[in-house]
């Protein structure tokens, strides 16, 4: 069987594309080409798939740039975007996946639905199948999870799905377990945080990371008082746009000490030393608390997992770019160490996943599912 099959990524961002082209597991190019605001300013306020050609160009002119003939690649797989909810796995490109990803039916246009977008036009060229893998909206919740005490207002599943099954898997395999028969708790950290329960291979539970549901993230406010928030929503004070950023972008830890840059506010608390166009507003030992506070609430959400899986957890993953931390993971250890044995795996895995995704597909075409 053959194993050494030639695979492009593409996981696009809201200002940078990360591409990488693989030849088996040997890398040909990875990059994170970032577009600077003058690149951007000529599609401001225009629907992101205006941005197709430029992306699109840059991402052929690296294949050409290194020497890589269309006619070798044996897959192109992209970050999945904002679809209709579906179970994990690989999904061929389809026409009805385009449509949904252009028109934004399901969440609006995010940067990633340009994932699938490229892949699909870039395979076409080369003449081979173009995939997505484990989008963001992944949805293997069991039924009691969607209940939030609201009828028009259910729980719903959009979390760093890519990034908590590649990892989940790769620790089950270093554990000699197949991930479809070990119960496992994923954290992902990053602007984000989403916390998952896994069991056996399906995500029973997770919180909404994207639009902040969970604990506090350097950007998101988590989960707030009910009563309070509807106060200020319907305060006069604040608009819906307003109170949308406190959610999401604006709240966390940003809102507390006047940044969301995790390493610059630890460089802070360890030495009470602001650097030259540092943005924190607070003090140290306010620093220190707030990031305290994070923590506490991302571990209360780990221990809330294993409540979910009954106990039995074979391990507690954490991943994401927080985890470069040497404090959060430690600290986070502390709380919950007792439950399971715990692997740090500072982050996101995600090109690797997305390529490892494609193999599988093309070694086995009949995990590839049909999007509908």
């Amino acid at each position: 069987m053959r194993m050494d099959y030639n695979i492009l990524v593409i996981n696009p961002g809201s200002t940078s594309d990360d591409i990488g082209y693989y030849r088996g597991e040997k890398p040909v190019f990875e990059v994170t080409v970032r577009y600077s605001l003058t690149d951007l300013e000529p599609y401001e306020g225009k629907n992101v798939t205006e941005q197709l050609p430029l992306r699109r160009k840059l991402i052929l002119d690296y294949l050409l740039d290194h020497k890589v003939p269309l006619e070798e690649i044996d897959a192109v797989i992209g970050r999945g975007g904002f679809i209709r909810s579906v179970e994990g796995g690989v999904y061929a490109v389809n026409d009805k996946m385009i449509q949904d990803l252009e028109t934004g039916r399901y969440g609006g246009i995010h940067p990633s639905n340009l994932g699938g977008i490229l892949a699909r036009e870039i395979a076409q060229y080369a003449g081979c199948p173009s995939f997505i893998a484990n989008p963001v909206v992944i949805d293997e919740l069991q039924p009691v999870a969607r209940y939030s005490g609201m009828p028009e207002n259910p729980r719903i599943s959009i979390f760093h799905a890519l990034s908590q099954k590649r990892v989940a898997r790769l620790i089950a395999d270093k554990l000699g377990k197949p991930y479809e028969e070990v119960n496992c708790i994923v954290c992902h950290g990053g602007g984000g945080i989403t916390v998952g329960a896994h069991r056996k291979g399906k995500v029973v539970d997770v919180n909404n990371g994207y639009e902040g549901d969970g604990p506090m993230t350097p950007q998101r406010s988590g989960c707030t008082p009910g009563a309070g928030l509807v106060q200020m929503c319907f305060s006069g004070k604040y608009t819906l746009r307003d109170m949308r950023l406190k959610m999401r972008g604006k709240g966390g830890l940003v809102a507390y000490t006047g940044t969301s840059d995790v390493k610059d506010l630890e460089e802070f608390i360890r030495t009470g030393e602001k650097r030259p166009g540092s943005l924190i507003t607070c003090t140290q030992e306010e620093a220190k608390l707030a990031e305290d506070a994070m923590i506490y609430q991302i571990s209360k959400y780990i221990g809330s997992m294993a409540v979910v899986l009954e106990g039995h957890v074979d391990f507690i993953a954490l991943t994401g770019g927080l985890m470069y931390s040497k404090y959060i993971p430690q600290e986070i250890g502390r709380y919950v160490g007792w439950i399971a044995p715990m692997y740090v795996f500072p982050g996101s895995e995600e090109k690797d996943a997305l390529r490892v995704a494609a193999r599988r597909a093309l070694m086995n075409p009949k995990i590839v599912q049909e999007y509908a």
